[in-house]
């Protein structure tokens, strides 16, 4: 195998990428996506937790209120951010569907001390940004509304419950959490995955349309032209995971170790590369290829997932820099399986070679 004529290949290859309009297209969604991570932060962080929207103040959302004005009523209407308004249930619902309300609030008339629970219905608008805001506000009144439902019956106890003191969480965000512990892996990843399916289309599409035979004439090997293919989806893995990181740094969000998460994510979008390279060989028609690797690849992370050291679990701690030397053993480790996986591919390709195309 002619190192020449390998890089003669790749190079066809990542100019004939320019061509691939689904894939510029990916690429260019990343990279737009990466450009205003911190404005979409704000809608990603609420998905993976609703409660970050708590600190959002500014605006004061009117509640409809029904029923006694007693502790509740005090609650909301005290807060800066909510306003409660008396108001019968009929009228409520109507100015909340109009959108003059943001919430309706339905109290019983029930005591604080009486024997049964008290029952507060919340009426909101549904999918709606807004709503998500109010809800969580309104959260923070139910809790304090339940506090002092607590202690107006704490004589009923007849034993003494445990009291549990958590730490403090130093006033940690969840927004920071959701970005190193599901964002950066998911974005680093992303690239590898694309140039994984990218590879079963250059294979597959040499066979659908004819043209392996004529490569074939040329001093290009069976062999050259596969790792020519190859070496040209792995070269564009580490130049979009760096723009993420780039582009994310820009953003205000600083990775720990670039460097070795890119070595990482080399190493993994390999193994991922020469799955499908495999697919792509064995079935040489693109629906079928795809179809098994998308399989292969959704069983193997759900095995993956099970260890400690898993890939992504290595990204996050090299992301925030709690990791110790013991990720260069993972690495080599994959470097080693990515290695015996190209000897078995190189000798499965030179199988193929033989048989009619």
């Amino acid at each position: 195998m002619k190192s020449r004529n390998v890089l003669i290949v790749t190079k066809k290859e990542l100019g004939g990428i320019y061509a691939e309009k689904t894939i510029v297209f990916a690429i260019l969604l990343q990279l737009f996506i990466a450009l205003f991570s911190s404005f979409l932060m704000v809608g990603l962080t609420t998905m993976y937790d609703p409660d970050a929207l708590a600190g959002y103040q500014g605006v004061e959302y009117r509640i409809g209120y029904v029923g006694p004005e007693g502790e509740l009523y005090s609650i909301i209407d005290d807060r800066q951010d909510l306003g409660a308004y008396t108001m019968d249930l009929d009228v409520a619902i109507a100015s909340l569907k109009e959108r003059q309300l943001q919430a309706v609030v339905f109290v019983p008339e029930t005591p604080p001390d009486a024997e049964g629970p008290v029952l507060v219905t919340l009426y909101m608008l549904q999918n709606d940004i807004q709503s998500a805001i109010v809800e969580v506000k309104m959260k923070e009144a139910f809790l304090v509304y339940e506090e002092k439902l607590r202690n107006e019956r704490s004589d009923r106890l007849t034993l003494n419950p445990i009291r549990l003191n958590f730490p403090d969480s130093g006033g940690r965000s969840n927004y920071f959490e959701f970005v190193f512990g599901l964002l950066i892996p998911l974005l680093v990843f992303m690239p590898a995955i694309i140039s994984a399916a990218l590879i079963i289309d250059l294979i597959t599409e040499e066979y659908q349309a004819g043209t392996l035979e004529i490569l074939l004439s040329t001093p290009v090997t069976y062999g050259e032209m596969l790792w020519g293919k190859i070496l040209a989806c792995i070269a564009i893995v580490p130049i979009q995971s760096a723009a993420w990181l780039t582009l994310l740094a820009a953003n205000g969000i600083v990775v720990q170790h670039p460097l070795e998460i890119l070595l990482h994510v080399v190493a993994g979008s390999m193994i991922m590369i020469i799955i499908g390279a495999f697919c792509a060989l064995h079935y040489r028609e693109r629906t079928s290829a795809q179809f098994i690797f998308s399989t292969a690849v959704v069983v193997l992370i759900i095995i993956a997932m099970s260890f400690p050291y898993n890939p992504l679990n290595l990204i996050v701690r090299l992301a925030v820099g709690t990791i110790g030397s013991g990720h260069w053993i993972l690495l080599s480790g994959f470097l080693a399986l990515s290695l015996l996986m190209s000897l078995l591919l190189t000798r499965y390709a030179s199988r193929i070679s033989r048989l009619p195309q």
